[in-house]
């Protein structure tokens, strides 16, 4: 059953210079986890606007739940949970209080709901009466999806939740969200980082306002059709200067503490060879392997060809 449907989504920005969507299509079924992965300014948070109701489009159809988003828009606000980037929530209210407004807005009550929120609840419920504004990042985004919940959505938009946090929060959150799986909540989930790519069901690369591709997260990986290298010496700057302007390179990226090395199809290169030429450029401490391709990888590939 497809809980979301997107197709050809149109929206510009001063008076149509900018496009930010660019026509773009997509499906997601029910109960999946769906990321939309992207650097900043990709185009993830206009999408998200779209799909609450909050910006329309200049053309094209998004439906939720069979509710179309410019003629239902009320129908979409009762059956949606939004959780924007920067938090929204009020700063001066406490934890419990925050929560009994918006269960108030919605017409429901913490109690009706509790069951959908009690694994997230309490972690923070020994703080319930603390002001939100004084919360800690991890504190602030439980509280922030809590409210997002209390009206039991049946699709659930979470606009780069994890920006911000601390590695360990970061996990904890995807850990909330795969156990939300088992009440059959769609999830729609956008993120610059591509480590959180591997969490979710499908992933969508977008850039430019453009959808790259679409596919499992392991599918993605896998399609990556070029021997890919890892390489290292003492002089990392020059390194990078030295392969890219390699005639035999084709693409050469920064990752971390090595760079990302692919070659051209008529380059047929050995190891040895790569490690011959870098040697000829007065480098030193000089390693060489192949690796797997990781998502990141396929994006990069994907805006090159782009």
């Amino acid at each position: 059953m497809i809980a979301v449907s997107v197709q050809n989504i149109l929206k510009t920005y001063e008076k149509g210079k900018v496009r930010a969507l660019d026509n773009i299509s997509f499906e997601v079924e029910k109960g999946e986890i769906f990321g939309i992965i992207g650097p900043d300014g990709a185009g993830k948070s206009s999408l998200f606007r779209v799909l609450t109701t909050v910006l329309l489009p200049d053309s094209g159809i998004a439906m939720l739940d069979g509710f179309e988003v410019v003629r239902d828009f009320k129908a979409i606000r009762q059956r949606v949970g939004y959780m924007p980037g920067r938090f929204s929530l009020y700063q001066d209210l406490s934890i419990e209080e925050n929560l009994s407004f918006f269960a108030t807005v919605f017409n429901t009550t913490i109690e009706e709901n509790y069951d959908l929120i009690r694994d997230i609840y309490v972690q923070i419920e020994p703080f319930r009466k603390r002001r939100a504004g004084a919360l800690s990042g991890g504190m602030k985004q439980k509280l922030a999806l809590c409210c997002a919940l209390i009206h039991r959505p049946s699709v659930l938009l979470l606009d780069e939740p994890t920006t911000g946090v601390d590695a360990v929060s970061r996990k904890e959150f995807w850990e909330m969200l795969r156990r939300l799986k088992a009440h059959d909540i769609t999830i729609l989930v956008s993120t610059p980082y591509m480590d959180e790519a591997s969490l979710c069901d499908r992933v969508a690369l977008i850039q430019g306002g453009k959808i790259l591709k679409i596919a499992p997260p392991l599918s993605i990986a896998s399609d990556f059709e070029k021997k890919l290298y890892a390489v290292q010496s003492d002089n990392m700057f020059g390194l990078l200067t030295d392969l890219r302007a390699w005639q035999m390179s084709d693409s050469i990226f920064p990752f971390g503490e090595v760079h990302h090395l692919t070659l051209k199809d008529d380059a047929q290169l050995s190891e040895k060879e790569i490690f011959e030429y870098i040697k000829q450029k007065n480098h030193s401490k000089i390693m060489i392997k192949q690796i797997a391709a990781t998502i990141e990888d396929v994006f990069m590939r994907l805006m090159q060809q782009g």
